[in-house]
């Protein structure tokens, strides 16, 4: 029986975390999966035929240390997924300025490498927004972003100048309709749409994460130019994907492109039912 490495953390009690439901499917089809920490360096490789990265969600901090890994799975005979060329282009955020290039509609964006004041004062300008985003390229789970308005820049520019002094980050206008009507998170496997989730924060938040109090809730029928804008965000990837999620927010009368990520993002296996047994499919067609 083939065997595969579920890539996890030692501890997800501060996280919602649904992979062990693919333990059961992926074993109807023939394989024998094991939850792994990824950070694990008792860890044979080449005793594993594939590598499925899905919860190793403190990579952003320990960033060398996680490549390190995959880079030692991508040399074994494991297969890594998805693939070691894929996750690096998707690890930094400024992957949106590539997608923006072949026609994406991205939320619109600015690229800065140190902070300064003005470069916030200037956006609210040039984006004719009340209130900005302010995030680092490589994050995860809305860490270290934060919403400002011209009025509590002043208050928080001193903390925000130690966070960013030495971290690339992305500015963007705030999307007030995440508030009013959600975030829209595609779900595809192997490059097919699988479901669809809305996420909307809690009341006083902007974040849409569960671990933030954020509600999730299932589309049964997903809205056509929802997915025509997934599916073009999808063939516009640089490398083939197992699985990828894209989160898509409605602006006026187009739905801009938040992030794509294929590295890490949980897959709702526990809202939409039927998604874990698909994904034992894809996986047994594929490898």
């Amino acid at each position: 029986m083939p065997r595969c490495a579920i890539l996890t953390l030692k501890d997800l009690s501060d996280f919602e975390c649904y992979d062990h439901l693919l333990i059961k499917p992926m074993k109807k089809k023939g394989w024998d999966c094991i939850m792994v920490p990824w950070d694990d360096r008792n860890v044979s490789w080449d005793s594993f035929d594939l590598a499925i990265i899905r919860s190793t969600w403190d990579y952003q901090n320990r960033l060398e240390d996680f490549i390190k890994v995959l880079q030692k799975i991508n040399q074994s005979t494991c297969i890594l997924q998805n693939s070691l060329e894929l996750v690096e282009w998707n690890m930094d955020k400024s992957y949106l300025f590539d997608l923006f290039e072949k026609n994406i509609e991205i939320v619109p964006s600015l690229l800065h490498k140190n902070y300064k004041e003005s470069y916030l004062m200037d956006s609210f300008t040039l984006f004719s927004e009340d209130q900005l985003v302010i995030k680092p390229t490589i994050s995860a789970n809305a860490n270290d972003t934060y919403v400002i308005n011209k009025n509590n820049l002043s208050l928080m520019s001193e903390s925000l100048e130690k966070k960013f002094s030495n971290k690339s980050y992305i500015i963007q206008p705030y999307i007030e309709n995440i508030k009013k009507e959600g975030e829209y998170s595609l779900i595809f496997l192997g490059e097919e749409h699988s479901h669809t989730l809305l996420k909307t924060p809690k009341k006083g938040d902007f974040r849409v994460q569960e671990e933030h109090g954020g509600t999730l809730q299932l589309i049964n029928e997903t809205e056509e130019r929802i997915l025509k804008t997934a599916k073009k965000v999808m063939k516009s990837l640089p490398f083939e994907s197992l699985y990828a999620r894209v989160d898509l927010v409605r602006k006026d009368n187009s739905f801009l492109l938040m992030e794509v990520e294929v590295i890490e993002p949980s897959l709702y296996f526990n809202i939409a039912l039927k998604s874990a047994s698909h994904f034992a499919r894809i996986v047994s067609r594929k490898f």
